[in-house]
């Protein structure tokens, strides 16, 4: 029987740092299917190269990618998966962890754990200061590496990370006003299961939007009176977890035999629930990579 003919040298190279680079792509960009598009014209650009002129491939595949996800930024091509509302089909793109867990903000520090709540904040920033920001803060990418994709030098990189931190910072809520929300959220939760439609109303905006995503099709209920003589569907929920729901208050409650049940995301400005969102759709939850029961 004929062995097996050896995998390509370079290919196998490229393919050991394609995580990485859709994973810098996807940072840049907040796009999934932007980012594979963006390895793929890297991968057709290697395949195009003389790999005997690449002395630091890793290097090389970094810069490649920064360009290309520089250029797109800059053309405005880019389609942003960030709204839970409008990218339904895009659920897994959702970043959820448990009230107990790292809160965005502690995601933040971290670095490489960046979520997509930061990518809202990460759009007011221009191109150039949010690959610096990114490729430094988030990849530990030297500042000689990303003044040459930028055509600047070290230092002047430097301090586009710099500028875009401070944006980034200043852009973050205290975390006071986190718990605020929490706080109002939790108010909605209670006053929700225990049918108190006065409270209901206190802590809902005149104009709230309360949106559910179904099984059988998607649900907007609009005004402070309508949305709390149907808030039975968000009461139910207040027996499950408070969860952070890309960087909003939310609550995951599960089934008995541990499937996720439901999803509510919240919204809430100046002391007000502004917007609601409901996922009780077993097949899109079962899509998402959701904490476990606790």
């Amino acid at each position: 029987m004929a062995g097996t003919q050896p995998a390509d040298p370079i290919t196998e190279a490229f393919e050991s740092h394609r995580d990485r680079l859709r994973a810098v792509a996807h940072r840049m960009l907040g796009s999934h299917a932007d980012a594979e598009d963006v390895v793929q014209e890297a991968w057709l650009r290697l395949s195009r190269q003389n790999t005997d002129t690449i002395d630091n491939l890793a290097g090389w595949l970094t810069t490649v990618v920064g360009r290309i996800c520089l250029d797109v930024l800059r053309s405005g091509r880019t389609r942003p998966e960030v709204s839970f509302d409008d990218r339904l089909d895009r659920l897994p793109e959702f970043t959820v962890t448990l009230d107990d867990a790292p809160t965005p903000e502690d995601l933040v520090a971290l670095g490489d754990s960046v979520g997509l709540a930061l990518l809202t904040v990460l759009d007011s920033l221009r191109p150039d200061e949010r690959l610096a920001f990114v490729l430094h803060d988030v990849f530990a990418v030297p500042f000689g590496e990303i003044g040459a994709i930028l055509g600047k030098s070290a230092d002047a990189s430097k301090m586009l990370a710099s500028r875009a931190r401070r944006k980034i910072q200043a852009a973050q809520q205290p975390a006071s006003a986190g718990r605020q929300q929490r706080e109002v959220v939790q108010a909605f939760l209670a006053a929700a299961r225990d049918g108190r439609f006065e409270q209901l109303l206190q802590v809902l905006h005149p104009d709230v939007k309360f949106t559910v995503h179904t099984p059988s099709g998607t649900f907007v209920t609009l005004g402070a009176t309508e949305v709390a003589t149907r808030a039975r569907v968000a009461g139910g929920a207040a027996r499950g977890h408070a969860a952070i729901v890309n960087g909003r208050p939310g609550v995951l409650s599960w089934s008995k035999d541990g499937s996720p049940l439901s999803l509510l995301a919240f919204t809430v400005t100046d002391g007000r629930i502004t917007e609601i969102t409901a996922l009780v759709d077993p097949a899109e939850l079962a899509r998402m990579d959701l904490p476990s029961p606790v």
